[in-house]
């Protein structure tokens, strides 16, 4: 099998990490959530999964992530898409299955309609989104804000808030929310001209399920198929969750091959 390989690319002068395998199409992209990196276990995983079936494989961080440069705290929405956008036209070749994780399912929402605007259509044979979390700004965190927290990023421009998956405080900025305002999706019927795939965890503290039942009910009803997880968490990393994630990709790459 042909071996990944790891690489730098500079977008807005920020220098982002890629690792790429090569393979055969549709490949599969992988666009991870709020603070993860390109390391973690689903994309692990689904790395196995493309080097045992022959598929491409291209995953990055985000600047402010991983082994990627730039600071956490310059990151929006814009920047991140952009980021992505040029690790996708750059490394993938014919279509591709975008997988996104959590914020990464928002990236991927924003990836197709901007595909699509620059009239390069087919390039996205399908997506994946676990856990997604598009409008995660507005829909999620804005209406649980405290008092304090919404001084704070008046006054301060930021505020930090206990993280469940790092000892390090998460982030969240004005920028943040100013320009998620401007990349938001669900705020009508989105067709993505593909496939849709969404798993979701029915024991999701982070993102509700109702949360996916919103999104899922913007995608045209013939593209759309949404799976509760029972027991799954934000992560599904469980090795069932892990197991489910590979036979879902596999199958929408098998599908459009």
């Amino acid at each position: 099998m042909t071996g990944e390989t790891r690489t730098e690319i500079e977008v807005g002068g920020v220098r982002i990490a890629v690792r790429h395998r090569a393979g055969r199409s549709p490949g599969a992209v992988w666009l991870g959530g709020f603070r993860s990196d390109m390391a973690g276990t689903k994309a692990e995983t689904l790395d196995r999964w493309a080097e045992s079936a022959g598929h491409a494989f291209t995953r990055h961080d985000y600047s402010g992530h991983g082994e990627s440069g730039g600071r956490f705290t310059d990151g929006t929405i814009s920047r991140w898409l952009a980021e992505s956008l040029a690790v996708f036209r750059r490394f993938t070749h014919g279509p591709q299955v975008l997988v996104g994780s959590s914020m990464g399912a928002w990236i991927a929402l924003r990836m197709v309609a901007e595909l699509r605007r620059a009239g390069e259509f087919g390039r996205v044979a399908g997506m994946v989104l676990l856990a997604p979390a598009p409008d995660f700004t507005a829909e999620l965190v804005e209406p649980r804000l405290s008092p304090a927290q919404r001084v704070a990023l008046a006054e301060k421009g930021f505020f930090e808030a206990p993280s469940d998956y790092s000892p390090e405080p998460n982030i969240y900025t004005r920028a943040l929310f100013e320009d998620g305002n401007a990349n938001r999706v669900m705020t009508g019927p989105i067709d993505t001209g593909c496939e849709v795939r969404i798993l979701q965890g029915d024991a999701d503290p982070d993102v509700p399920p109702s949360h996916a039942r919103k999104l899922a009910a913007l995608l045209p009803a013939e593209k759309v198929t949404l799976t509760l997880v029972a027991g799954g968490d934000h992560r599904l990393s469980r090795p069932e969750d892990l197991d489910l994630l590979v036979a879902t990709v596999a199958a929408m790459a098998g599908a459009t091959a």
